[in-house]
């Protein structure tokens, strides 16, 4: 039972993750017009926030070694919570962006703690739905702070909801620190077969990173997305914000569904394949979604599709990385691969909206469009080499 509890935690702690990752660029539109800010200043805060979750998650190994990962997940479930809560309250938009500190450390801390977790004493489906449950929560946050913008709330009242959410999660983590003690018995990295591929040949030294390279392409793309597609509909096609919201909903919504679903069918499917089939599939969603004069019934479930084919790559591409190489050079290549995620989320969504401001919104999807591309040739060439 206490198995079944732990396990419940680490699913929550997850949901908390995606709670607030996908709020900014839905509160985005009517937040920089009462802070008086401009529509590329949203990079800068998404860079603040990744480079500290990059920085939380590079340390993150002696701290969980110091305090464990229980005790991780409830600080940093307080750090995130205050750190929301003081966004609804913020006098500024110079104190949100110091707030981000605190909310991006709190956030790179559960992300590497739940990943090496769930890695280390649970199996690899779990891994799946770990970050399925990251969807559920990252689809819960545009939802949240629609209905805020719809009523009278505001986005500050979204964020005042999403706070009170991540505390009362905080507390229930506090309460169940005993749980953690707990822990399952350790699962051996190394399964059967894996590295096999790796021991018949000998890949060349730039295909471990172009392995981690990948990370830097897809996470600009997902987060590019997630943050700029409300601005594109509001700013750029004259939907209303609430309607907006929902769209961005959908869209990570489709990437939790697909995450799910990839649980149950990764092993039978193949890594390679998924990771071929969810690129294009993003590929036709971001084309029909970037295709302005599209009629909306086209258009919109675009962004869907776009979400369907994220899905597999982040979570398949990094299980394969255990097929592609002997396991000494796996470890370091989801090391890498984890770093570069992090470069992809501060940088790719920043240099999209510098893009969106110098040649206008229309420009982002085709810049979408382009990384997708990119990605099929990169994975193309990984995958005859390894």
């Amino acid at each position: 039972m206490a198995h079944y509890a732990l396990l419940a935690l680490v699913y929550l702690a997850f949901i908390s993750l995606g709670l607030p990752d996908s709020v900014l660029g839905v509160a985005w539109p009517t937040m920089r017009l009462d802070l008086d800010q401009s529509l590329e200043t949203a990079g800068l805060m998404t860079f603040v926030l990744t480079a500290c979750s990059a920085a939380s998650g590079f340390a993150s190994g002696h701290v969980l070694a110091r305090l464990g990962t229980g005790r991780v997940v409830a600080i940093s479930g307080f750090m995130t919570g205050f750190a929301l809560l003081g966004f609804a309250y913020a006098p500024s938009f110079y104190w949100i962006l110091l707030l981000t500190v605190p909310l991006g450390l709190g956030a790179g801390s559960v992300d590497a703690g739940m990943n090496h977790f769930v890695a280390r004493h649970y199996d690899a489906r779990h891994m799946n739905w770990l970050h399925g449950c990251w969807g559920i929560g990252a689809t819960m946050g545009p939802i949240i702070m629609g209905s805020a913008l719809a009523g009278s709330a505001g986005w500050q009242g979204g964020y005042r909801t999403i706070a009170i959410i991540q505390l009362a999660l905080a507390v229930l983590f506090v309460v169940n620190l005993r749980l953690w003690q707990k822990e399952p018995a350790h699962r051996a990295a190394a399964q059967a077969g894996q590295g096999d591929a790796a021991l018949h040949k000998q890949p060349p030294a730039w295909a471990p990173w172009v392995a981690a390279l990948l990370y830097l392409v897809y996470t600009t793309v997902e987060l590019g997305v997630g943050l700029w597609a409300a601005s594109i509909l509001v700013d750029g096609r004259g939907k209303d914000p609430v309607s907006a919201g929902a769209w961005v909903a959908c869209f990570f919504g489709a990437i939790m569904v697909g995450r799910f679903a990839i649980g149950l069918v990764a092993d039978r499917i193949g890594n390679r394949v998924l990771v071929r089939a969810g690129i294009v599939t993003a590929l036709v969603g971001a084309l029909l979604f970037g295709i302005g004069w599209l009629p909306d019934m086209l258009s919109l479930p675009g962004l869907v599709l776009l979400g369907l084919g994220c899905a597999p790559i982040y979570p398949s591409l990094m299980h394969e990385a255990t097929r592609r190489f002997d396991p000494d050079t796996a470890r370091r290549v989801i090391g890498r691969q984890v770093a570069f995620s992090y470069v992809g989320c501060a940088l790719g969504p920043a240099a999209l909206g510098l893009l969106g401001a110098w040649a206008g919104l229309w420009a982002i999807m085709p810049a979408i469009s382009l990384a997708l591309l990119l990605m099929l040739w990169m994975t193309a060439r990984l995958d005859r080499v390894t």
